[in-house]
């Protein structure tokens, strides 16, 4: 089982975004997009936070001093972890400068299971596509 912790104040995110995911709505995300991955055991955290915060974990971890709009932070990867509970890591979302959140949770969560759409030759946008498509399709 997936487990998902949502870290940040769905009050203070409506504010910026109108169509902000429920807490069902994220975990069901989040279990998409490990599941297209193989893994369907492990605890994840998003965390939704201002633009100040991710423009200083933007410039500390990938040397670019500027707000984004998603970053991951894995921790064990998608490999199994024999016996022991898996952490997969963090998905960090500014809001004010996302365009669509669920697309973004997708994101965060495919690269904390391992994938990478600056190597891999369009698969994982791709992926990302195709899973959104899915959840929209079910949405009720």
């Amino acid at each position: 089982m997936i487990e998902v912790e949502v870290v940040g104040k769905l009050e203070d995110l409506r504010s910026v975004a109108l169509d902000a995911p429920s807490h069902a709505t994220v975990r069901r995300l989040c279990v998409l997009a490990a599941a297209s991955a193989g893994v369907e055991d492990g605890h994840l955290a998003i965390e939704y936070v201002d633009a100040e915060r991710i423009a200083q974990l933007n410039a500390e971890h990938r040397g670019k001093a500027a707000p984004t709009d998603v970053l991951s932070f894995p921790i064990d990867g998608a490999a199994p972890h024999a016996g022991l509970a898996r952490e997969l890591g963090d998905v960090v979302i500014c809001p004010e400068h996302t365009i669509d959140l669920r697309e973004a949770i997708v994101h965060g969560v495919l690269h904390l299971v391992g994938m990478d759409h600056e190597t891999d030759n369009g698969e994982m946008l791709a992926l990302q596509a195709e899973l959104l498509a899915w959840e929209r399709a079910d949405d009720p």
